[in-house]
Protein backbone atom coordinates (compact mmCIF):
# COMPACT_ATOMS: atom_id res chain seq x y z
CA UNK A 1 0.00 0.00 0.00
CA UNK A 2 1.63 3.54 -1.06
CA UNK A 3 0.27 6.65 1.19
CA UNK A 4 1.15 9.87 1.32
CA UNK A 5 2.07 12.24 3.56
CA UNK A 6 2.43 16.37 3.53
CA UNK A 7 4.96 17.95 5.64
CA UNK A 8 4.86 21.70 5.69
CA UNK A 9 8.02 23.21 7.01
CA UNK A 10 8.79 27.17 8.16
CA UNK A 11 12.65 27.10 8.41
CA UNK A 12 16.02 24.78 7.96
CA UNK A 13 16.13 22.20 10.31
CA UNK A 14 14.98 18.71 12.00
CA UNK A 15 10.90 18.43 11.84
CA UNK A 16 10.05 15.37 14.02
CA UNK A 17 7.24 13.58 12.11
CA UNK A 18 7.38 10.39 14.23
CA UNK A 19 3.82 10.79 15.18
CA UNK A 20 2.42 11.11 11.30
CA UNK A 21 4.44 8.36 10.49
CA UNK A 22 3.04 6.44 13.62
CA UNK A 23 -0.83 7.26 12.69
CA UNK A 24 -0.64 6.59 9.61
CA UNK A 25 1.14 2.96 10.18
CA UNK A 26 -1.89 2.33 12.91
CA UNK A 27 -4.44 3.43 10.68
CA UNK A 28 -3.38 1.37 7.38
CA UNK A 29 -1.18 -1.61 8.91
CA UNK A 30 -2.80 -3.28 11.50
CA UNK A 31 -0.23 -6.53 11.51
CA UNK A 32 3.26 -6.76 11.54
CA UNK A 33 5.54 -5.55 8.26
CA UNK A 34 7.72 -3.03 6.96
CA UNK A 35 7.36 1.09 6.20
CA UNK A 36 9.53 2.36 3.80
CA UNK A 37 9.19 6.30 4.11
CA UNK A 38 10.66 8.14 0.88
CA UNK A 39 11.26 11.57 0.59
CA UNK A 40 10.16 13.26 -2.75
CA UNK A 41 12.92 16.06 -2.63
CA UNK A 42 16.56 16.87 -3.39
CA UNK A 43 17.15 19.44 -1.21
CA UNK A 44 15.39 17.95 2.28
CA UNK A 45 16.17 14.48 3.70
CA UNK A 46 15.11 12.01 6.11
CA UNK A 47 16.48 10.98 9.19
CA UNK A 48 16.45 8.58 12.52
CA UNK A 49 17.50 10.11 15.60
CA UNK A 50 17.30 11.39 19.12
CA UNK A 51 14.26 12.49 20.10
CA UNK A 52 14.24 13.61 23.72
CA UNK A 53 17.21 16.09 24.33
CA UNK A 54 16.43 19.33 22.19
CA UNK A 55 20.13 20.24 22.38
CA UNK A 56 21.12 17.09 20.51
CA UNK A 57 19.02 18.58 17.29
CA UNK A 58 20.49 22.10 17.49
CA UNK A 59 24.41 19.96 17.47
CA UNK A 60 23.43 18.30 14.79
CA UNK A 61 21.80 21.41 13.08
CA UNK A 62 24.76 23.19 13.90
CA UNK A 63 27.39 20.84 12.94
CA UNK A 64 25.86 20.29 9.63
CA UNK A 65 25.72 23.98 8.79
CA UNK A 66 29.19 24.24 9.52
CA UNK A 67 30.39 21.46 7.46
CA UNK A 68 28.11 22.47 4.54
CA UNK A 69 28.56 26.56 4.53
CA UNK A 70 26.18 28.77 2.47
CA UNK A 71 28.13 30.79 0.13
CA UNK A 72 31.14 28.56 -0.72
CA UNK A 73 32.76 30.37 -3.44
CA UNK A 74 32.97 26.88 -5.40
CA UNK A 75 28.93 26.46 -5.90
CA UNK A 76 28.20 27.29 -9.87
CA UNK A 77 24.55 26.42 -8.76
CA UNK A 78 23.11 29.57 -7.31
CA UNK A 79 20.34 30.92 -9.54
CA UNK A 80 17.77 29.60 -6.76
CA UNK A 81 19.39 31.15 -3.43
CA UNK A 82 22.37 30.89 -1.62
CA UNK A 83 20.51 28.18 0.46
CA UNK A 84 19.99 26.00 -2.58
CA UNK A 85 23.02 24.42 -3.46
CA UNK A 86 24.42 23.59 0.11
CA UNK A 87 20.81 21.86 0.70
CA UNK A 88 21.39 19.53 -2.11
CA UNK A 89 25.03 18.69 -0.62
CA UNK A 90 23.35 17.75 2.82
CA UNK A 91 20.90 15.81 1.30
CA UNK A 92 23.25 13.69 -0.31
CA UNK A 93 25.37 13.24 2.75
CA UNK A 94 21.63 11.90 4.68
CA UNK A 95 19.52 10.08 3.20
CA UNK A 96 15.79 10.01 1.04
CA UNK A 97 14.53 7.05 2.34
CA UNK A 98 14.26 4.69 5.64
CA UNK A 99 13.16 1.56 6.53
CA UNK A 100 10.94 0.76 9.83
CA UNK A 101 9.50 -2.64 10.89
CA UNK A 102 6.48 -2.31 11.91
CA UNK A 103 4.56 -5.06 14.70
CA UNK A 104 1.30 -4.86 15.78
CA UNK A 105 0.39 -2.17 13.68
CA UNK A 106 3.27 0.16 15.40
CA UNK A 107 6.67 1.65 14.18
CA UNK A 108 9.20 -0.85 15.82
CA UNK A 109 11.59 2.35 16.99
CA UNK A 110 13.97 2.58 20.24
CA UNK A 111 13.23 4.39 23.42
CA UNK A 112 14.85 7.34 22.37
CA UNK A 113 14.63 7.46 18.42
CA UNK A 114 12.28 9.52 16.11
CA UNK A 115 11.79 10.05 12.71
CA UNK A 116 12.85 13.31 11.54
CA UNK A 117 12.14 14.96 7.80
CA UNK A 118 15.60 17.56 8.16
CA UNK A 119 14.66 20.24 5.95
CA UNK A 120 18.13 22.30 4.33
CA UNK A 121 16.21 24.74 2.89
CA UNK A 122 15.67 28.47 4.58
CA UNK A 123 11.79 29.73 4.34
CA UNK A 124 8.50 27.86 3.53
CA UNK A 125 8.31 24.15 2.23
CA UNK A 126 5.55 21.90 1.46
CA UNK A 127 7.49 18.19 1.30
CA UNK A 128 5.78 15.38 0.31
CA UNK A 129 6.58 11.72 2.09
CA UNK A 130 6.00 8.74 0.47
CA UNK A 131 5.04 5.41 2.84
CA UNK A 132 4.87 1.74 1.56
CA UNK A 133 3.51 -0.52 4.00
CA UNK A 134 4.78 -4.15 3.12
CA UNK A 135 2.56 -6.33 5.06
CA UNK A 136 4.54 -9.34 6.39
CA UNK A 137 4.07 -12.48 3.66
CA UNK A 138 4.14 -15.25 6.15
CA UNK A 139 0.32 -14.04 7.27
Amino acid sequence: MLLEIHIATSRQGLHEITAEVASAVREHMPGDGLCTLFLRHTSASLVIQENADPSARRDLENWMNRLVAEDDPLYTHVQEGPDDMPAHIKSMLTQSTLSIPVASGRTVLGTWQGVFLWEHRTGRHRRTLTLHLQPDSRG
